[in-house]
């Protein structure tokens, strides 16, 4: 989908003293940090957390075809590649998964459009305090150091919404000159959630449980779509597109366009995860970790930024219901459970307001919910 003028000239700039940016808070506008001899302090990482030269991960690249057609040798060969992978970092890509290319170019042309428009005109979707939803400039928003050298815009997914959730969103905050944005990111989601359902699927006969119980568990799901725009950066060797962290969701769908850019963080090392044409990376979370009681590994990974090209990426985060118990399948799934019974609401709202999303997250959350269970009984 080429850009239309209209999309632009339509949006018009939002006087950005009249912002609601905290007081102090930086406006990242890449524009005009790219003509600086130096970045700004806020954005420079620690050394030890800089990126440095690194190895490729041996992410398994996984042919759903003979799944989708019902083909049961095939199925078991994707089921062990994934348990091979899911208990040693969580990684692998997947390909033939049923994405039409032409949804996923218009995806990215989607996002082109909206990170070229003025700063100003972007800040009118700008993230509201306590919500996941909307566009961030470096999170300068929640944070003062360490920031990310990216721009990102958020919104929900869930079926239970109304029919048109993501379009209603795009022109409620955007304007209806950008309604068809909004569909192409409609039918983006409708096409992650049925892929998930798919995945989902084949994690369970991996994990030898019933192949429906993780699939029942997610149909009415409440899910993460992210854009990221990563500008190109003058000392890309001093900071980080995306810190280190675990993805605190279920699962993450990423589409990678072919800068790359993604690491992983294994064996005491961090390592590459090289982009293949159209395929898509697979990577397990926090939550889903919890739901295989420890068995599959949600591992910590990072971005990075280059000096002449720009990056992007297209997420979407499988979430359960924001009330729905997270918790193992019955019986003596993998020994003693690692984790005490917590609803996604829960933990969604201790990485909105009470930690900064890292590698310790899922531990540091299973602490603090029995703390608090224990101070209120």
């Amino acid at each position: 989908m080429e850009p239309t003028p209209t999309s632009i000239l339509l949006c018009p700039p939002l006087d950005i003293k009249k912002d609601t940016t905290p007081a102090g808070a930086m406006v990242f506008d890449s524009t005009l940090l790219r003509k600086q001899s130096k970045i700004p302090q806020q954005f420079i990482w620690p050394p030890s957390e800089r990126p440095r030269t690194l190895k490729e991960l041996n992410a398994p690249v996984v042919d759903l075809h003979g799944f989708l057609r019902g083909d049961e040798a095939s199925t078991l060969r994707a089921a062990e590649l994934i348990r091979t992978a899911c208990t040693t970092h969580g990684f692998f890509q997947v390909t033939n998964h049923g994405v039409d290319i032409s949804l996923t170019r218009d995806a990215f042309a989607c996002m082109d459009q909206f990170f070229t428009l003025p700063l100003g005109c972007k800040l009118r979707a700008k993230r509201k305090p306590g919500s996941l939803w909307g566009y961030a400039g470096a999170h300068a928003d929640r944070f003062s150091s360490k920031l990310p050298w990216k721009e990102t815009l958020s919104f929900g997914y869930h079926d239970a919404g109304p029919q048109r959730m993501v379009v209603d969103y795009f022109t409620s905050v955007l304007g209806t000159d950008l309604e068809r944005m909004g569909l192409v990111y409609q039918r983006y989601c409708e096409a992650m959630k049925e892929l998930s359902l798919v995945i989902m699927e084949i994690l369970a006969i991996s994990l030898g449980v019933d192949r429906s119980f993780y699939r029942q568990f997610f149909e009415d799901s409440s899910s993460i779509m992210r854009c990221n725009y990563y500008p190109p950066c003058q000392e890309p060797e001093l900071v980080l597109g995306t810190g280190p962290h675990c993805d605190p969701t279920s699962l993450t769908i990423l589409q990678q366009d072919q800068v790359g850019g993604l690491e992983v963080f294994i064996d005491d090392e961090w390592r590459s995860v090289r982009p293949i044409h159209d395929a898509l990376v697979i990577n397990i979370g926090d939550t889903f970790m919890a739901l295989s009681n420890g068995r599959y590994k949600s591992c910590p990974h990072r971005a990075v930024v280059n000096r002449l090209r720009e990056r992007r990426s297209l997420a979407f985060f499988l979430c359960p219901r924001e009330d729905r118990v997270v918790r193992p399948p019955p019986g003596n799934f993998g020994g003693p459970r690692l984790y005490p019974d917590f609803t996604w609401a829960e933990f969604m709202a201790f990485t909105q307001s009470h930690y900064r999303t890292d590698m310790r997250t899922l531990s540091t959350f299973t602490h603090w919910l029995l703390s608090s269970k224990t101070l209120s009984t």
